[in-house]
């Protein structure tokens, strides 16, 4: 996964850097490193990671859901 997916995949999850860390229990300058690519992400998270932004590009959430006033 390069750095450039990784942040599509969180802006599709609606995750920032710091959920990131809290979800997976990494420290967030290591989180960091994986956005600016100075850090390679391990192949679980990145597949992980990759699921999730398919399932959420595909299935967004609902918007349109509440009643109008």
């Amino acid at each position: 996964m390069t750095p450039e997916r990784l942040k599509e995949c969180l802006e599709l999850i609606g995750w920032s850097q710091h959920e990131l860390a809290k979800r997976v229990e990494a420290d967030k300058q290591l989180v960091s490193e994986w956005v600016l690519g100075t850090s390679d992400i391990p192949a679980s998270i990145a597949a992980w990671l990759e699921t999730l932004g398919q399932i959420h590009a595909k299935f967004p959430n609902p918007k349109s859901w509440r009643r109008a006033p």
